[in-house]
């Protein structure tokens, strides 16, 4: 079983590691620094952003970048200062700024929405990959809201330090996708008060209970996890758990995850921003085409999917839109 699952990632790995790239980070809009979207569920003013990033430097530095249409000025604060302005094109590098959990800054157009953004990696000393899922314009001109939604690779390296960080960052519900010798070796360790559910992907599939002995078998190995991922009965429920806890959790911020926070945990991200509105060519990297393309003919559709796979209706789509974007 371990040797599968090592072949299974390694496959994986091979085929992600040149065709997937994240972003740098991403869109909120501007509220308090505890909560960075309060005061903003009902802010539906304009946006004219079709860029803004932020993007960490090693050295503490912080990269902005923005494109705003209709405007001649921009202007960025941080922790309640001006930190850079230009126009409705630019770019600024900001240093000097305190440590912090999360660096926020707030885009602030000469007219029009605002929009506040943070790195979208979240550096943790027992995960390398927990990043922030929102950040996101779509097709409409909204944005994906920043601070809600998080996704991850395990948990079970997690130290005091990085479970009182996600306390802060407001953690409340983690879903782990991973299967139960998976759970069983590398249990998770979650923040304290907040709720744990398992969403076992491959839950009844058989995917990975024998080792690959080719690299062709391997290749297959991993076509049919995607197919049960999208198709199966184990992955429906717990796409449909994921969604439903989103919609469902008010106290967000909702964690996914599953071992390396890219297959399982990947599609459930792009699932989540293409019922979002998030363009095609922002949420798919070859890797996952695959999987939108099973979506697609075992559906007909990704509405299809949407509804007939993950129950979720034209009325929850709707509610889902509302909680989760800004603009």
């Amino acid at each position: 079983m371990k040797k599968a699952l090592l072949a299974a990632t390694a496959v994986a790995a091979a085929l992600t590691a040149s065709l997937v790239v994240a972003p740098a980070a991403t869109a909120t809009a501007s509220g308090p620094d505890h909560l960075p979207w309060a005061g903003h569920r009902g802010d539906r003013s304009a946006i004219p952003f079709t860029e803004a990033t932020v993007t960490a430097g090693a050295d503490g530095s912080f990269t902005l970048r923005w494109k705003a249409r209709g405007t001649k000025r921009v202007e960025i604060r941080a922790n309640g200062r001006v930190v850079a302005q230009g126009g409705a094109e630019g770019r600024a590098v900001v240093t000097g700024l305190p440590a912090a959990d999360r660096q926020w800054f707030d885009f602030k157009p000469e007219r029009g929405g605002s929009l506040r953004l943070a790195d979208r990696l979240v550096k943790l000393d027992g995960a390398v990959n927990f990043r922030d899922a929102g950040g996101y314009r779509t097709t409409t001109g909204q944005w994906v809201k920043m601070g809600e939604i998080y996704r991850s690779d395990a948990l079970s390296k997690l130290t005091a330090n990085d479970l009182a960080k996600l306390e802060r960052l407001r953690v409340k519900t983690v879903f782990d996708l991973r299967m139960q010798d998976e759970r069983t070796k590398d249990a998770d360790k979650v923040p304290a008060g907040s709720s744990y559910v398992v969403a076992d992907v491959f839950a009844g599939s058989g995917s990975f209970q024998t080792l690959p002995k080719t690299p062709d078998e391997a290749v297959k190995a991993m076509v049919d996890a995607e197919k049960a991922m999208v198709g199966g009965d184990g992955g429906k429920k717990a796409y449909t758990q994921v969604f439903d806890g989103i919609r469902n959790d008010h106290r967000r911020s909702v964690l996914f995850h599953c071992t390396a926070g890219k297959d399982r945990t990947g599609w459930a991200n792009a699932a989540l921003l293409t019922a979002l509105g998030v363009p095609d060519e922002t949420v798919m990297a070859d890797y996952l085409n695959s999987g939108y393309d099973e979506a697609k003919t075992k559906y007909g559709s990704f509405d299809r999917y949407l509804k007939d796979g993950l129950g979720i209706d034209a009325r929850e789509l709707k509610q889902l839109k509302k909680d989760l974007l800004v603009g």
